[in-house]
């Protein structure tokens, strides 16, 4: 980027606006151009600035950030992180902002926070990059994003689909919540065992892993210690402090294994696929979606040299082209598919037919 990312703070409180702003400010390549204590004050600033990238507090007065995010979404199509309290209540509301279209959703700071608000200039500048996927952008409103029951095609999906012995790895971060929500709601409810990373803070991936389970004709849970992976079933690793791993080669299963960050994030996709391609070498399948970095990368390069079949998300359906660029560039991506086509490429790799059963 030659400029830096301009960026309009919205938040209700001032304290909040002023330590958002502190935090920018204090990277060289971000500039705050202006502040707004709620919707009316947003709109006026973002007609008269023209940020780059808005950070949108979820809960205001008047008008809620869902509200005026989805108002942005129809009218005015940008990047939009949203800032949510890390409580069962904002992680529904901040997993409703990402399928609306939001960029990215941060956690406001706990007491005792070392970092407030972690790398929230790096997604700033990484949603300023991605001003180019919002330009003449499909809007999507709040309405059409409540809780839906599986499609009927996934019915006759599992009457066609028989799974083999593989089991499904798949990691993601920025852009994931969507990404993950279209690839598994292409998969029938005998899915292969399938396993996920996802970046997210803590308490989100308990309201995700509902929230999949709603929508999903597979049983989604959010992975638990011992938990025995199972045709039909998803876990997704739980946000926090541990790890998600599958080992047991005899009988695979889940665990969370207490251990340092790894690429900066906990849980890290690369200990994800380190265990699975150790696991079950060729028996697996590994999926990298959309995410900032390179987490996840080099545990895929693993899996391939194992045996496993790979996948990528291609350049132009991620949000952000990070992870699955550089497991590109690694050598670690076998084939690299649209957003739109990976849950039948999965599911065409793991059919039974597939392995010579039948």
């Amino acid at each position: 980027m030659t400029s830096p990312a301009r960026v309009l703070v919205v938040d209700d409180s001032p304290t909040m606006r002023g330590l958002i702003s502190a935090v920018l400010s204090a990277d060289p390549d971000v500039s705050v151009v202006g502040q707004a204590g709620d919707a009316l004050e947003a709109r006026n600033a973002i007609k008269q600035l023209n940020p780059d990238v808005v950070t949108l507090d979820i809960e205001m007065p008047n008008m809620n950030g869902l509200e005026f995010l989805d108002k942005i979404m129809k009218l005015r199509p940008m990047p939009v992180i949203m800032v949510s309290t890390l409580t069962h209540r904002g992680a529904e509301a901040s997993l409703m902002a990402l399928e609306i279209g939001a960029f990215d959703c941060v956690g406001k700071p706990q007491p005792g926070d070392i970092r407030p608000f972690g790398d929230l200039a790096e997604k700033v500048k990484a949603a300023a990059r991605s001003q180019h996927r919002f330009a003449g952008a499909a809007p999507r409103s709040a309405a059409s994003m409540s809780p839906q029951t599986p499609v009927a095609a996934n019915a006759n999906a599992a009457a066609q689909y028989r799974a083999g012995r593989k089991i499904v790895a798949i990691g993601a971060s920025t852009g994931g919540v969507e990404a993950l929500i279209a690839v598994l709601q292409k998969f029938p409810v005998n899915c292969p065992p399938t396993v996920i990373t996802q970046h997210m803070p803590p308490t989100f991936t308990k309201s995700f892993a509902e929230r999949l389970h709603r929508i999903c004709a597979p049983a989604v849970q959010e992975a638990t210690d011992g938990a025995r992976l199972e045709i039909g079933r998803i876990y997704l690793a739980p946000g926090g402090d541990r790890h998600l791993q599958v080992v047991n080669a005899s009988a695979p299963c889940c665990r969370l294994l207490e251990r340092e960050p790894v690429n900066g994030h906990r849980p890290s996709v690369d200990v994800l696929f380190d265990s699975v391609a150790e696991l079950a070498g060729r028996n697996a399948v590994g999926v990298i979606l959309t995410g900032m970095g390179r987490d996840g990368a080099a545990g895929l390069l693993k899996m391939r040299h194992a045996g496993a079949r790979t996948i990528g998300q291609n350049e132009k359906t991620c949000v952000v082209y990070g992870m699955p660029r550089v497991a590109f560039e690694l050598g670690a991506v076998e084939q690299q598919f649209p957003l739109s086509s990976i849950g039948e490429e999965v599911l065409k790799i793991t059919a039974a037919r597939r392995e010579g059963s039948e």
